[in-house]
């Protein structure tokens, strides 16, 4: 079932993580040491604020996150959350797992539009009446007399308002949910900004920028280089060989290379109104985030040509 309001405003963040312990002293224990062993480098960890911080990391593969929380909490004893693709909290088993283990379900907007679709039309939309929708949201000018009439009833019924409402309302459980974790619980959050795997690295997405702007943390930006030759597909089951962190220097709000683009008046983050006000501000860090993390990870990671993902792409990404 796609996600929803309810299962956004239950969920709970632990400051120490039970089900993340018990991963670690078990399961990841066993897995980077046998039967083939995982060497795990981390350059750079003065570089981590004694503050909770957002890390901002590529995003190589399924679970190239994973022996940097290990390294994290064995070394610093830090824990942390997460932000997650939404349609991962779909499968009841997985999301009962994901919200145990500290992460936070993050709906795009494609992926709510798609979910609306979903609900009204008892079907997924196909590729081209995802483009009509996902293009009608973001208010670019398209003639929908041509679209399907699923789409047309969609639009008929109310449906891009019911989207709208539905995305803020999520958007602003996400700037709790993260808010909260940082605040009180003392977590460092993992986010990343490509926002989807991709070996190369990509354009990052604004989301982090604003988040971090409007809750005033600092930004640690982090390359992983080498984690997707640990997992290869689909298994938690690393094949063995070395992964390397690299800690760049931090990037506080007020800082140096940030200062610049400071945004010091109120806004509500991850809806359209914070890009249409702040918009430059918030690319402007983006890509300064970006040229960090490139500069952190091996030749065969850094941009592609055109800074082009070569993930998934489109409906790929929600369904």
């Amino acid at each position: 079932m796609p996600i929803d309001l309810d299962l956004m405003r239950g969920i709970r963040l632990s400051a120490a993580p039970k089900f993340q312990i018990l991963l670690a002293h078990t399961f990841l224990r066993v897995v980077f040491n046998v039967p083939t062993k995982t060497e795990i480098v981390i350059e750079g960890l003065e570089n981590i604020p004694r503050e909770p911080v957002f890390y901002a990391m590529n995003h190589t593969d399924k679970y190239n996150y994973w022996p940097f929380q290990y390294q994290l909490w064995q070394r610093l004893s830090r824990f942390t959350a997460t932000w997650v693709k939404g349609k991962y909290f779909e499968s009841k088993l997985l999301s009962l797992f994901l919200v145990a283990t500290n992460n936070i379900p993050l709906p795009s907007r494609g992926y709510v539009i798609s979910t609306e679709f979903r609900r009204a039309e008892k079907r997924p939309p196909d590729a081209a009446e995802y483009r009509v929708l996902r293009d009608l949201a973001d208010g670019v000018r398209v003639d929908a007399a041509g679209a399907s009439d699923a789409v047309k009833r969609f639009l008929d019924g109310g449906g891009l308002a019911r989207f709208e409402e539905s995305f803020r309302l999520m958007m602003k459980a996400v700037e709790r949910i993260t808010g909260d974790a940082l605040n009180r619980l003392k977590l460092d959050v993992i986010i990343f900004p490509q926002g989807t795997r991709s070996i190369r690295l990509s354009k990052g997405h604004t989301g982090l920028a604003q988040v971090a702007q409007a809750l005033g943390k600092t930004i640690v930006p982090i390359g992983c280089s080498g984690s997707d030759k640990l997992y290869p597909g689909g298994s938690p089951w690393p094949k063995g060989g070395r992964v390397v962190y690299r800690i760049g220097t931090p990037l506080p709000v007020d800082g140096p290379d940030l200062a610049p683009f400071r945004v010091t008046a109120p806004f509500e983050p991850l809806v359209p109104e914070a890009n249409k006000a702040h918009g430059a501000k918030f690319r402007a860090i983006t890509d300064l985030v970006m040229a960090r993390i490139n500069a952190l990870v091996d030749p065969p990671y850094q941009y592609a040509e055109g800074s082009s993902s070569d993930g998934v792409k489109e409906m790929e990404r929600f369904l």
